[in-house]
């Protein structure tokens, strides 16, 4: 698994009563599995979903209830525990915890604990629809906002209550984003990032299509890195099954042809461009428009080039910095250093294809950066999330200017 950047900090987890209090769990363990030192908070709301000794079990130490207990008095639980962790996640957060938040109250233990923090809160609202949506609770989470306790914004989908809207508590992995930015570096503040990602398919009929092995990890794992690091990001990427990067903008497409005009339009908009997808050299000169059907003996196809869209990005950059990727299977440094050139980029990262911990579909990768001031760096084997972070820290320091 890879480090996380939430290892070793120390969480209060706020749980009020919501029927989404059983996720807290889950937020728990995950937490934990992260690294993270979790203390869990259980309003008396929340302890009537979620026994507190389920959350003692999970995050393996106290967990916090009443604000007037005996044996914690001389600890002075709701001004020190908001001054002995890195960080306060609310989730769920109720209406009527907001509302205490908003209003400054401390008539219970979480709220008086926020009041006193000095770490950053977060703050993940879970309630129906209409309770969520009503120019109240709105206000609320205005005010709160304005206070700069962060808020990771609902999911809209159906409720317990057989409703359906916004009010869901945000998913872990959107939660995760939230807490791992808040500990990262904003390197990429202000800069705007446009990462390509995935395989492109070639249709050859309605039912086939010439493509590749990539699974857009990698792609994927660099647009979050940008993202976790403060820039504004377009994701475009090519056909595959992972989830977005919660605060990434995407764009869908298929084919070379689709991804080289939405990259090409944006192109002047941006501050970095990383190249990583694994774009078709060729496609069918042409497609059928029925299925072809099988026959005896062999089929030939008549292949046509591709745009070569990582050449036209090098013959087109101006104050943009261009970083290419180099998929080999030979060669490897040559290559990379033959289209650092011939394609006037400012950066190349290399990987071998042919092994089984850095060629496609693998968690892990293990690259050699490029540069075009004749920089060579060669980084361990790193999971995809450690390799994107690695790839922007060369980024960062290469373009110091501000660029």
């Amino acid at each position: 698994m890879a480090a996380s950047l939430l290892a070793g900090k120390k969480i209060l987890l706020g749980v009020c009563g919501s029927i989404a209090a059983y996720k807290a769990c889950d937020i728990t363990r995950n937490l934990k599995k992260l690294g993270a030192e979790v203390t869990v908070v259980v309003t008396d709301g929340g302890a009537r979903f979620v026994s507190p000794l389920t959350f003692a079990a999970l995050s393996a130490a106290r967990v916090y209830g009443s604000m007037f207990a005996e044996a914690e008095a001389h600890a002075i639980p709701h001004i020190n525990l908001g001054r002995q962790h890195d960080l306060i996640l609310v989730a769920p957060a109720t209406a009527q915890t907001i509302v205490r938040f908003a209003m400054g109250l401390a008539d219970d233990l979480l709220s008086a604990v926020v009041l006193a923090a000095t770490c950053p809160v977060v703050v993940c609202p879970a309630m129906n629809s209409k309770m969520y949506t009503h120019p109240a609770t709105q206000a609320n989470i205005k005010t709160i906002v304005d206070y700069g306790y962060q808020l990771v914004e609902p999911a809209t989908g159906a409720m317990a209550c057989k409703e359906e809207g916004p009010g869901r508590l945000a998913d872990w992995p959107v939660i995760r984003d939230h807490l791992e930015r808040l500990f990262t570096p904003q390197d990429l503040a202000g800069r705007r990032v446009l990462v390509t990602a995935g395989p492109t398919e070639e249709p050859l009929d309605p039912v086939r299509f010439l493509s590749n092995r990539s699974s857009g990890k990698m792609g994927y794992a660099l647009a979050r890195a940008a993202m976790l690091r403060g820039a504004e990001v377009l994701l475009v990427s090519g056909p595959c099954c992972l989830m977005p990067p919660a605060g990434v903008e995407v764009l869908h497409v298929r084919t070379a042809a689709q991804m080289y005009e939405a990259v090409l339009s944006h192109f002047s908009e941006m501050d970095i461009v990383v190249k990583c997808a694994a774009v078709s050299d060729f496609r069918p000169a042409t497609c059928a428009s029925e299925k072809l059907k099988k026959k005896d003996g062999a089929l030939l196809l008549d292949l046509a080039g591709n745009a070569d869209i990582l050449r036209s990005l090098g013959d087109k950059k101006q104050q943009q910095f261009l970083v290419g990727f180099a998929a080999e299977s030979q060669n490897h440094l040559a290559e990379g250093k033959r289209k650092l050139a011939e394609k006037n980029l400012d950066m190349i990262v290399v990987n071998d294809i042919k092994s089984r911990e850095t060629g496609f579909q693998s968690d892990t990768n293990r690259v050699t950066i490029l540069t075009h001031q004749g920089g060579v760096r060669e980084l361990q084997l790193l999971s995809k999330e450690e390799t994107a972070m690695a790839i922007f820290d060369e980024v960062v320091n290469l373009t110091g200017d501000g660029r």
